[in-house]
Protein backbone atom coordinates (compact mmCIF):
# COMPACT_ATOMS: atom_id res chain seq x y z
CA UNK A 1 0.00 0.00 0.00
CA UNK A 2 1.45 3.36 -1.06
CA UNK A 3 -0.06 6.69 0.04
CA UNK A 4 0.76 10.08 -1.51
CA UNK A 5 2.11 13.07 0.39
CA UNK A 6 -0.73 14.73 2.29
CA UNK A 7 -1.90 18.11 1.06
CA UNK A 8 -0.30 20.79 3.17
CA UNK A 9 -3.41 22.93 3.59
CA UNK A 10 -5.38 20.10 5.19
CA UNK A 11 -2.88 17.46 6.24
CA UNK A 12 -4.93 15.88 9.02
CA UNK A 13 -8.13 15.43 6.97
CA UNK A 14 -6.20 14.24 3.93
CA UNK A 15 -4.52 11.47 5.93
CA UNK A 16 -7.92 10.30 7.21
CA UNK A 17 -9.49 10.49 3.73
CA UNK A 18 -6.71 8.54 2.02
CA UNK A 19 -6.83 5.67 4.50
CA UNK A 20 -10.64 5.62 4.38
CA UNK A 21 -10.56 5.48 0.59
CA UNK A 22 -8.10 2.58 0.65
CA UNK A 23 -10.44 0.68 2.97
CA UNK A 24 -13.57 1.48 0.97
CA UNK A 25 -11.87 0.39 -2.27
CA UNK A 26 -10.73 -2.81 -0.50
CA UNK A 27 -7.10 -1.98 -1.13
CA UNK A 28 -6.96 -2.55 2.62
CA UNK A 29 -9.10 -5.45 3.82
CA UNK A 30 -10.28 -6.56 7.29
CA UNK A 31 -7.32 -7.98 9.20
CA UNK A 32 -4.71 -6.05 7.21
CA UNK A 33 -2.19 -4.07 9.21
CA UNK A 34 -1.37 -0.55 8.05
CA UNK A 35 2.29 0.30 7.45
CA UNK A 36 4.28 1.19 10.55
CA UNK A 37 4.09 4.65 12.04
CA UNK A 38 7.53 5.48 10.63
CA UNK A 39 6.52 4.37 7.14
CA UNK A 40 3.23 6.28 7.27
CA UNK A 41 5.06 9.44 8.37
CA UNK A 42 7.33 9.14 5.35
CA UNK A 43 4.46 8.43 2.94
CA UNK A 44 2.30 11.31 4.14
CA UNK A 45 5.22 13.61 4.99
CA UNK A 46 3.50 14.59 8.21
CA UNK A 47 4.29 14.81 11.91
CA UNK A 48 3.86 12.00 14.41
CA UNK A 49 1.20 14.01 16.28
CA UNK A 50 -0.91 14.62 13.17
CA UNK A 51 -0.62 10.98 12.14
CA UNK A 52 -1.64 9.66 15.55
CA UNK A 53 -4.63 12.01 15.69
CA UNK A 54 -5.76 10.81 12.25
CA UNK A 55 -5.47 7.18 13.36
CA UNK A 56 -7.53 7.96 16.49
CA UNK A 57 -10.29 9.40 14.30
CA UNK A 58 -10.28 6.28 12.12
CA UNK A 59 -10.47 4.14 15.24
CA UNK A 60 -13.43 6.16 16.54
CA UNK A 61 -15.18 5.58 13.21
CA UNK A 62 -14.75 1.85 13.71
CA UNK A 63 -12.55 1.44 10.62
CA UNK A 64 -9.34 0.40 12.37
CA UNK A 65 -8.22 -1.00 15.70
CA UNK A 66 -5.00 0.11 17.39
CA UNK A 67 -3.24 -2.93 18.84
CA UNK A 68 -0.38 -2.58 21.29
CA UNK A 69 2.66 -4.74 21.87
CA UNK A 70 4.75 -6.92 19.60
CA UNK A 71 3.05 -7.46 16.28
CA UNK A 72 0.63 -4.64 17.01
CA UNK A 73 -0.24 -1.56 14.99
CA UNK A 74 -3.26 -0.16 13.17
CA UNK A 75 -5.39 -3.10 11.96
CA UNK A 76 -8.35 -2.74 9.58
CA UNK A 77 -11.62 -3.90 11.15
CA UNK A 78 -14.55 -5.66 9.51
CA UNK A 79 -17.51 -3.56 8.39
CA UNK A 80 -18.77 -1.70 11.48
CA UNK A 81 -22.47 -2.21 12.16
CA UNK A 82 -22.58 -1.86 15.93
CA UNK A 83 -23.53 1.80 16.16
CA UNK A 84 -26.25 1.50 13.54
CA UNK A 85 -27.62 -1.68 15.09
CA UNK A 86 -27.62 -0.21 18.59
CA UNK A 87 -29.29 3.02 17.46
CA UNK A 88 -32.11 1.31 15.56
CA UNK A 89 -32.63 -1.24 18.33
CA UNK A 90 -32.85 1.56 20.89
CA UNK A 91 -35.41 3.48 18.83
CA UNK A 92 -37.59 0.38 18.61
CA UNK A 93 -37.21 -0.58 22.27
CA UNK A 94 -38.08 2.93 23.42
CA UNK A 95 -41.02 3.00 20.98
CA UNK A 96 -39.73 6.19 19.35
CA UNK A 97 -41.12 4.90 16.05
CA UNK A 98 -44.90 4.95 15.65
CA UNK A 99 -46.90 1.80 14.92
CA UNK A 100 -47.77 3.25 11.52
CA UNK A 101 -44.15 3.92 10.63
CA UNK A 102 -43.05 0.51 11.87
CA UNK A 103 -45.79 -1.23 9.89
CA UNK A 104 -44.98 0.72 6.73
CA UNK A 105 -41.29 -0.11 7.08
CA UNK A 106 -41.89 -3.79 7.76
CA UNK A 107 -44.34 -4.17 4.88
CA UNK A 108 -41.72 -2.92 2.48
CA UNK A 109 -38.79 -4.86 3.90
CA UNK A 110 -40.54 -8.16 4.66
CA UNK A 111 -42.46 -8.15 1.41
CA UNK A 112 -39.23 -7.73 -0.54
CA UNK A 113 -37.45 -10.36 1.55
CA UNK A 114 -40.20 -12.91 0.92
CA UNK A 115 -40.19 -12.19 -2.82
CA UNK A 116 -36.42 -12.58 -3.07
CA UNK A 117 -36.56 -15.75 -0.99
CA UNK A 118 -39.04 -17.21 -3.47
CA UNK A 119 -36.61 -16.47 -6.30
CA UNK A 120 -33.45 -17.68 -4.55
CA UNK A 121 -34.43 -20.51 -2.19
CA UNK A 122 -32.56 -23.80 -2.56
CA UNK A 123 -34.08 -27.20 -1.67
CA UNK A 124 -32.22 -27.18 1.64
CA UNK A 125 -33.73 -23.80 2.51
CA UNK A 126 -37.23 -25.14 1.87
CA UNK A 127 -36.53 -28.17 4.06
CA UNK A 128 -35.45 -25.89 6.91
CA UNK A 129 -38.55 -23.69 6.58
CA UNK A 130 -40.89 -26.69 6.48
CA UNK A 131 -39.32 -28.22 9.59
CA UNK A 132 -39.77 -24.94 11.45
CA UNK A 133 -43.33 -24.70 10.14
CA UNK A 134 -44.08 -28.13 11.58
CA UNK A 135 -42.81 -27.00 14.99
CA UNK A 136 -44.90 -23.84 14.74
CA UNK A 137 -47.98 -25.93 13.98
CA UNK A 138 -47.50 -28.05 17.09
CA UNK A 139 -47.37 -24.99 19.31
CA UNK A 140 -50.26 -23.26 17.51
CA UNK A 141 -52.50 -26.28 18.00
CA UNK A 142 -51.82 -26.20 21.75
CA UNK A 143 -53.12 -22.65 22.06
CA UNK A 144 -51.91 -19.22 23.03
CA UNK A 145 -50.36 -20.43 26.30
CA UNK A 146 -47.53 -21.72 24.10
CA UNK A 147 -47.12 -18.39 22.37
CA UNK A 148 -43.57 -17.77 23.61
CA UNK A 149 -42.41 -21.02 22.03
CA UNK A 150 -44.30 -20.28 18.83
CA UNK A 151 -42.84 -16.78 18.67
CA UNK A 152 -39.26 -18.07 18.83
CA UNK A 153 -39.95 -20.33 15.86
CA UNK A 154 -41.62 -17.43 14.06
CA UNK A 155 -38.51 -15.26 14.53
CA UNK A 156 -36.28 -18.03 13.22
CA UNK A 157 -38.41 -18.36 10.10
CA UNK A 158 -38.23 -14.65 9.36
CA UNK A 159 -34.46 -14.75 9.79
CA UNK A 160 -34.11 -17.77 7.51
CA UNK A 161 -36.09 -15.93 4.83
CA UNK A 162 -33.73 -12.96 5.15
CA UNK A 163 -30.68 -15.21 4.96
CA UNK A 164 -31.99 -16.84 1.79
CA UNK A 165 -31.79 -13.43 0.06
CA UNK A 166 -28.02 -13.50 0.65
CA UNK A 167 -28.22 -9.73 1.14
CA UNK A 168 -26.40 -8.59 4.30
CA UNK A 169 -28.60 -5.50 4.62
CA UNK A 170 -31.82 -7.50 4.75
CA UNK A 171 -30.23 -10.02 7.12
CA UNK A 172 -29.08 -7.29 9.51
CA UNK A 173 -32.34 -5.30 9.41
CA UNK A 174 -34.46 -8.42 9.93
CA UNK A 175 -32.41 -9.45 12.94
CA UNK A 176 -32.60 -6.00 14.55
CA UNK A 177 -36.35 -5.63 14.01
CA UNK A 178 -37.41 -9.09 15.14
CA UNK A 179 -35.17 -9.04 18.21
CA UNK A 180 -36.65 -5.77 19.47
CA UNK A 181 -40.26 -5.23 18.34
CA UNK A 182 -41.69 -7.18 21.28
CA UNK A 183 -41.89 -3.88 23.20
CA UNK A 184 -44.69 -2.75 20.89
CA UNK A 185 -46.55 -6.03 20.94
CA UNK A 186 -46.32 -6.50 24.67
CA UNK A 187 -48.19 -3.23 25.00
CA UNK A 188 -50.57 -3.22 22.05
CA UNK A 189 -51.33 -6.79 21.00
CA UNK A 190 -53.55 -9.28 22.79
CA UNK A 191 -53.14 -12.82 21.60
CA UNK A 192 -55.72 -15.58 21.73
CA UNK A 193 -56.02 -18.99 20.07
CA UNK A 194 -57.63 -17.52 16.95
CA UNK A 195 -54.93 -14.94 16.35
CA UNK A 196 -52.23 -17.49 17.01
CA UNK A 197 -53.68 -19.74 14.32
CA UNK A 198 -53.95 -16.75 11.99
CA UNK A 199 -50.27 -16.13 12.48
CA UNK A 200 -49.49 -19.77 11.77
CA UNK A 201 -51.61 -19.73 8.60
CA UNK A 202 -49.78 -16.61 7.42
CA UNK A 203 -46.48 -18.45 7.81
CA UNK A 204 -47.90 -21.39 5.85
CA UNK A 205 -48.94 -19.09 3.01
CA UNK A 206 -45.52 -17.42 2.86
CA UNK A 207 -43.58 -20.71 2.93
CA UNK A 208 -45.84 -22.31 0.29
CA UNK A 209 -45.33 -19.34 -2.02
CA UNK A 210 -41.57 -19.42 -1.48
CA UNK A 211 -41.52 -23.18 -2.15
CA UNK A 212 -43.47 -22.67 -5.38
CA UNK A 213 -41.13 -19.88 -6.47
CA UNK A 214 -44.03 -17.42 -6.59
CA UNK A 215 -42.36 -14.12 -5.74
CA UNK A 216 -45.45 -11.94 -6.10
CA UNK A 217 -47.56 -14.22 -3.93
CA UNK A 218 -44.84 -14.46 -1.27
CA UNK A 219 -44.58 -10.68 -1.16
CA UNK A 220 -48.35 -10.25 -0.91
CA UNK A 221 -48.70 -12.79 1.91
CA UNK A 222 -45.82 -11.24 3.89
CA UNK A 223 -47.24 -7.74 3.53
CA UNK A 224 -50.73 -8.86 4.45
CA UNK A 225 -49.39 -10.57 7.56
CA UNK A 226 -47.67 -7.40 8.77
CA UNK A 227 -50.63 -5.19 7.87
CA UNK A 228 -53.25 -7.35 9.59
CA UNK A 229 -51.49 -7.60 12.93
CA UNK A 230 -50.57 -3.91 12.79
CA UNK A 231 -54.26 -3.13 12.36
CA UNK A 232 -55.06 -5.21 15.44
CA UNK A 233 -52.60 -3.15 17.45
CA UNK A 234 -53.72 0.18 16.03
CA UNK A 235 -57.33 -0.64 16.90
CA UNK A 236 -56.33 -1.59 20.45
CA UNK A 237 -54.38 1.64 20.78
CA UNK A 238 -57.34 3.73 19.62
CA UNK A 239 -59.99 2.13 21.81
CA UNK A 240 -57.77 1.38 24.81
CA UNK A 241 -58.30 -2.40 24.70
CA UNK A 242 -54.67 -3.41 24.25
CA UNK A 243 -54.82 -5.54 27.38
CA UNK A 244 -58.24 -7.11 27.22
CA UNK A 245 -59.32 -9.27 30.10
CA UNK A 246 -58.76 -12.95 29.39
CA UNK A 247 -56.13 -12.42 26.71
CA UNK A 248 -52.38 -12.32 27.04
CA UNK A 249 -50.65 -9.17 25.75
CA UNK A 250 -47.65 -10.59 23.93
CA UNK A 251 -45.29 -10.00 21.05
CA UNK A 252 -45.96 -11.03 17.49
CA UNK A 253 -43.64 -11.29 14.58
Amino acid sequence: MQFRVAQKNRIFQDVVSQIEEAIFKKELCPGDTLPSERELKEMFQTSRGTLREALRVLEQKGLIEIRLGAGGGAVVKDAPTGSFSDSLALLIRLQKISLTHLSEFREGIEGTVAALAAERAEPGDIDTLEKLLLEAKQYAEQGHRYWDDFYEIDKQMHQILAEITDNPLYILISEIVHENIHQYYNQYLSIDDRRMMENYQDLCNIVNAVKAGQADAAQTHAQYHVRRFSQYMSAALQDGTAEQEGADPVSDS
